[in-house]
């Protein structure tokens, strides 16, 4: 059912994309996530813009059909293991801690940021232990302290706060797709078949975690071949079997000089590089965005910032949760509950949602390649996601019900056996008749592939 609120998100979203009138989409269901803002429309909407964006593409004229409830259960996982259980989300200290003049969010998946956060507070032997000690900050000295010992961490504040905030006011200023015209370029060999739009297009990923990961995940269910790089030893055992369906996952050292060797041969053969790095990161080991290009004329180039490109906090390490606590999101949820504590969303909506928008805009740019012959690049951030939602809240009368989560009897799952054992993946909330999203392979553990393309 489009609602007045789902049609405003989803021309929001198709003219920051494109600028022009937003195609027909049939969006279906009502059961929407317990939320002070909409985070289902959200959620439908930016899959949707995805699957659009593989329409133009194409040229596939027919209608998209786009299943909300189902949207909403994808932004919580797609895949349930049913022969094991599955792994915690959350480092043991990781979460929100009363300081002595409001509340802080510490994130400590990683080991190295558990390991920041405890050269500022110490190590402790429980999470009770550890809010003693947090007790005795003011929340805003303690962000910093975490942030310069290399960790990461955001203090709560208002959405009018986070307005008034340098950083607030900066990526208010940015487009929500900031999408830049990169030179000209051989006519790429891209047979785009409506069935496996992107059969033969080779994707790099160099994304971790949610938001790029999911990225990649929607273009491999497209028929691309993904290669995902990580670093050596980086692990992520809460989300490999989410977000490596369809994929390949090799290791990769940026910074010796056989990594870099074999870097420049896999940039120079990619249609399309997906990376997650903070805004200065990549330039500093000699890969800005004009280095890119020459590696791989006609490069479509998407990358992904936490805090914003522009502003004092653009290569400040940060996620989702972080920036729900920073830009209001989670104050406005504590009122909306009537809590004392951060109400976040009830899922990490700003990573999913900007992981699609990613991928629409890795479309786009391939539309834009065919189109003019030249390169392509666009960025976005997980913070000016979270301007659609506190820009737009739910009116104070809506009261989303809760959604259910997905059973084994569920007749949107289907078994999928991986490295891992036996799981149930959801199908796809979005439909476009005569391109389905259909993934080639399992997911697979980091770094049991390959640093090469496909033959």
């Amino acid at each position: 059912m489009t609602t007045r609120l789902t049609a405003q998100c989803w021309q929001q979203l198709w003219q920051a994309l494109r600028n022009d009138d937003a195609p027909d989409v049939h969006f279906i269901g009502e059961q929407r996530l317990p939320s002070a803002f909409p985070v289902t429309e959200l959620a439908a909407t930016s899959m949707a813009l995805a699957m659009q964006a593989a329409a133009a593409l194409t040229g596939n004229p027919a209608r998209q059909r786009v299943d909300m409830r189902l949207a909403s259960r994808w932004f919580q996982h797609s895949f349930q293991p049913v022969n094991r259980s599955a792994p915690s989300l959350w480092d043991a200290f990781a979460g929100d801690y009363a300081a002595a003049n409001g509340w802080i969010r510490l994130h400590t998946n990683a080991p190295h940021h558990r390991a920041a956060m405890e050269n500022v507070l110490g190590t402790h032997a429980s999470r009770a232990d550890l809010a003693q000690a947090v007790s005795r900050w003011d929340k805003t000295a303690l962000e910093q302290a975490v942030i310069d010992a290399g960790g990461c961490a955001a203090e709560m504040r208002s959405v009018e706060a986070w307005r008034q905030h340098p950083q607030g006011q900066s990526v208010r200023h940015e487009p929500l797709i900031a999408q830049s015209v990169q030179p000209q370029a051989a006519a790429p060999g891209w047979a785009l078949p409506g069935l496996r739009p992107l059969q033969g297009v080779r994707v790099l990923d160099l994304t971790r975690i949610i938001a790029g990961p999911v990225a990649t995940r929607f273009l491999a269910g497209l028929g691309a071949d993904v290669l995902r790089l990580d670093p050596p030893g980086w692990q992520e055992p809460t989300l490999e079997e989410e977000v490596t369906l369809g994929k390949r996952c090799a290791r990769l050292d940026l910074k010796s000089a056989a990594g870099r060797q074999i870097f420049a041969q896999l940039l120079g053969q990619a249609d399309i590089l997906i990376h997650g790095y903070r805004a200065d990161a990549l330039s500093a080991l000699g890969y800005d965005t004009e280095a890119r290009q020459k590696l791989s004329p006609g490069l479509i180039d998407v990358s992904l910032n936490a805090w914003g490109w522009t502003g004092p906090w653009r290569n400040r390490r940060g996620f989702d949760s972080l920036v729900q606590m920073g830009c209001g999101i989670a104050e406005t949820g504590s009122q909306w509950q009537h809590s004392e504590k951060p109400v976040p969303l009830p899922v990490q909506a700003l990573d999913h949602a900007t992981g699609y928008l990613m991928a629409a805009a890795a479309l786009e740019g391939m539309r834009l390649r065919l189109q003019n012959g030249t390169g392509f690049s666009a960025r976005l951030s997980l913070a000016r996601t979270a301007c659609l939602l506190t820009d737009n809240p739910y009116p104070e009368a809506m009261q989303p019900k809760r959604l259910v989560s997905a059973q084994p009897h569920d007749n949107n799952v289907e078994t999928e056996i991986n490295a891992w054992g036996i799981g149930l993946r959801l199908k796809p909330p979005v439909e476009l008749p005569g391109t389905p999203l259909v993934w080639s392979a399992s997911a697979s553990p980091l770094g049991s592939a390959r640093a090469a393309w496909r033959d």
